[in-house]
C-alpha cells in the first residue's frame, strides 16, 4: 500500500507546510515487514525537513521492504575469516594479476588520480577489484529500497538514515531512479559506494554534467576523493604503521579488510 494519493503534489505541499519537528514525528523501527508501510509515512517528514524533494519522496513512497537485504545484514561471515582465508575467498591473487594488467592499460588515467588526489594506482586498483570485481558485478538490489529498509530496521536505523536521506537527494539530482541496481546494503557503483557518501564526495571525473557512479572514471575519482577528504596524506605509505593505513578503516571498518587492501595495494604497484 502506498502513502500518496494520486492528487501527491498537493499532499506534499501541504505536509512541508505543516511539518514542524516534534518528538512526535520520529518514525518508529521494526524488525520485521509489518510496519514498514506506516514507518514510511513518518519518514517522508524527516526526508522533507533533509530538503528531500518530489522525485525523492515519490522513490521513499515506491520503496519495498527487501528482505533479501535484511537477511545478508543479518550474516555477514565473511569479516570474521582469518586474513588467509579473507583474501583466499576474494580472489586476491586474481585481483592482484589483473590488477597489474588494468594499471598498464590505463596509466595516464591512475597517474591523472594520483596527481590531482594523492592515492597511488594499487590501492584504488585493489578497491575497485574487491568491491565489484572491477565492475563485472556491482549488485542486484534495488538501492533505494535496501537502504530505505535498513534505515527502518531496528539494527542500525541510525547509522542507515543519512544514506537513505542521500539516496532520496540522489533521486532527486537525477543521479539514480528507484530501480538503480546496487549491492544488498545499498551501496552502488563500481566501487560501491553508500549513498551519503556518494552525495558528499562524488566527483564528475569525465566533466559531462554528472556524477555517475556506474562510470568507472567517476567512481574511482570518487573514491581518491572519499579517502583524502577523510586524511589520505599523499606520497606517504598505508601499510600497516604507515600514515594512511587508519584511512583505510574509513573506507572499511573490518580489520581484515583493511589489511587485504594493503597488501594487494602494494603488490599491484609492485611495491
Amino acid at each position: 500500500m502506498r502513502f500518496f494519493r494520486p492528487a501527491g503534489i498537493c499532499f506534499l505541499t501541504c505536509l512541508a507546510v505543516l511539518a514542524i519537528p516534534t518528538t512526535s514525528d520520529a518514525a518508529s523501527c521494526g524488525n520485521t515487514a509489518a510496519g514498514f508501510e506506516a514507518w514510511k509515512s513518518d519518514f517522508a517528514r524527516t526526508a522533507i525537513r533533509a530538503g528531500v524533494r518530489q522525485s525523492g519522496l515519490q522513490a521513499l513512497a515506491n520503496a519495498r521492504y527487501a528482505t533479501g537485504t535484511i537477511s545478508a545484514d543479518r550474516n555477514q561471515k565473511s569479516f570474521r575469516y582469518t586474513l588467509e582465508k579473507f583474501m583466499q575467498i576474494r580472489g586476491a591473487n586474481t585481483i592482484v594479476a589483473q590488477g597489474r594488467k588494468r594499471k598498464a592499460r590505463n596509466a595516464e588515467f591512475f597517474a591523472a588520480l594520483e596527481k590531482k588526489y594523492g592515492v597511488p594506482a594499487g590501492l584504488l586498483i585493489a578497491i575497485h577489484g574487491m568491491e565489484t570485481a572491477f565492475g563485472s558485478y556491482m549488485g542486484d538490489s534495488q538501492v533505494v529500497s535496501a537502504i530505505v529498509t535498513l534505515t527502518y530496521d531496528c539494527r542500525r536505523a541510525a547509522f542507515f538514515e543519512p544514506h537513505a536521506i542521500g539516496a532520496l537527494k540522489l533521486v532527486d539530482q537525477g543521479a539514480i531512479t528507484s530501480n538503480t541496481r546496487g549491492a544488498k546494503h545499498g551501496e552502488l557503483g563500481h566501487t560501491q559506494f553508500l549513498p551519503g557518501n556518494a552525495l558528499a564526495y562524488g566527483q564528475d571525473w569525465n566533466r559531462d554534467g554528472r556524477v555517475d557512479f556506474y562510470d568507472m572514471g567517476d567512481a574511482l575519482a570518487s573514491t581518491a576523493h572519499f579517502l583524502r577528504k577523510k586524511g589520505w596524506k599523499p606520497g606517504r605509505g598505508y601499510q600497516p604503521g604507515d600514515a594512511n593505513y587508519e584511512v583505510l578503516k574509513q573506507w572499511n571498518a573490518a580489520t581484515v579488510y583493511q589489511q587485504s587492501l594493503a597488501i594487494m595495494g602494494r603488490q599491484i604497484d609492485g611495491s
